[in-house]
């Protein structure tokens, strides 16, 4: 049983020759051309100079314009001259598109040149410049709404505050506990496996209590609350730029740094030096168990010892950094949350970069602190 073709002969593309011209008529589109074959009229025409009439087209899309270009083609083999003549405005139109995009389909832009090292070096500078500067307008943007906050103290969110020490601080402890108690272990254990070479066990609490308090316990706290709290900042923050929450909070009046960002802050800046506080005991604790199982140096001995040994200029040092790590984790973890655009992968990147660039900054912040104290000879005191 063969199958008939569902469109009349009406509906369908028709070429017929009559000598030198070839009269083009029906539906040109992709169901009126299913049964159109243009080999059966390739047959070698008496002249080299050839018409091709579409007065009588009724209607063509791209399917039926390509299949169109297709027959202009084959006509003009061997040299001869085809004149296309009778086609609707519009459907000339369309057959310079299709002709066009024939033309181009398949050719590939020509590759850019490769930058040389020195362009991408300036590249990357001025991507990490560009960031910089941005980074600090969102500094001065916290610094004002800060500012006019001190002004209008009635505005402020305590819940919102007291919901972010929470989260900072008290939900910290026992990380920050575990990990200040265990590396006061390993400093005392370090340590006085060499001090007990010269029989100066009894020096275990210089080496405990200084290294803990002014370097080391402000310095772990914040790297800890850097990949906690930061990260969960930027999440935050990124994940309701995702969801346009930020924006439907700047359409009905709230400021997001006022409501996101200033909580934060300031959270972190209350909790940040408790928890230096609450590791610098916990680290100190950790090297008297040392010192009493190993060194055989009593809990009484080390107790006695350590007020001669720590000065409240050594002590006041390591709280002191602590405010300045939480602006820098804080400000970084929000900043870097407001950069989110796009989807959830855009959110896992800026946290990354969140976490890494807070770090970074502690310790640089850490080195500065350093060599500013050692200038002045505060180390001495």
């Amino acid at each position: 049983m063969t199958g008939s073709n569902p469109f009349s002969t009406s509906e369908s593309a028709t070429v017929r020759r009559e000598q030198d011209c070839y009269y083009c008529a029906g539906y040109w589109t992709l169901a009126g051309i299913e049964a159109f074959n243009p080999q059966q009229l390739l047959s070698p025409p008496p002249s080299n100079k050839l018409t091709l009439d579409g007065s009588d087209i009724q209607a063509i899309d791209t399917a039926g314009a390509l299949q169109l270009l297709n027959l202009l083609a084959a006509l003009e083999r061997g040299g001869r001259q085809v004149q296309l003549i009778g086609l609707q405005e519009e459907h000339r139109q369309l057959l310079e598109l299709v002709r066009e995009r024939r033309a181009t389909a398949g050719k590939l832009p020509p590759p850019s040149p490769t930058p040389n090292w020195l362009e991408r070096l300036g590249r990357k500078v001025w991507y990490h410049l560009r960031h910089g500067g941005d980074f600090l307008t969102f500094v001065g943007e916290a610094a004002l709404a800060l500012m006019w906050l001190i002004s209008h103290p009635h505005r402020f969110r305590w819940r919102a505050l007291f919901g972010n020490i929470e989260t900072a601080g008290v939900y910290a402890l026992p990380i920050v506990a575990l990990l200040a108690f265990m590396m006061g272990v390993v400093i005392a254990y370090q340590g006085g496996r060499q001090l007990e070479f010269y029989g100066a066990n009894i020096f275990i609490v210089e080496m405990v209590s200084l290294t803990m308090l002014r370097e080391l316990a402000p310095l772990i706290t914040a790297i800890i609350v850097a990949g906690r709290t930061g990260s969960s900042y930027t999440a935050q923050i990124g994940t309701m730029q995702v969801t346009e929450e930020v924006d439907a909070l700047r359409t009905i009046g709230i400021p997001p740094m006022h409501l996101l960002v200033l909580p934060k802050l300031l959270a972190l800046i209350v909790a940040l030096p408790l928890l230096t506080l609450f590791a610098d005991a916990l680290s100190v604790f950790g090297g008297m168990v040392v010192a009493q199982t190993m060194l055989d140096v009593s809990y009484g001995d080390f107790l006695a010892r350590f007020p001669k040994v720590v000065t409240l200029t050594s002590f006041l040092i390591g709280i002191g950094k602590a405010p300045v790590f939480a602006i820098i984790i804080a400000l970084v973890g929000c900043y870097q949350g407001f950069q989110i655009r796009g989807g959830a992968d855009s959110v896992g990147r800026q946290t990354t970069v969140s976490v890494v660039q807070s770090i970074f900054l502690v310790i640089a912040a850490d080195a500065l602190f350093s060599v500013a104290l050692g200038n002045v000879g505060l180390w001495r005191r």
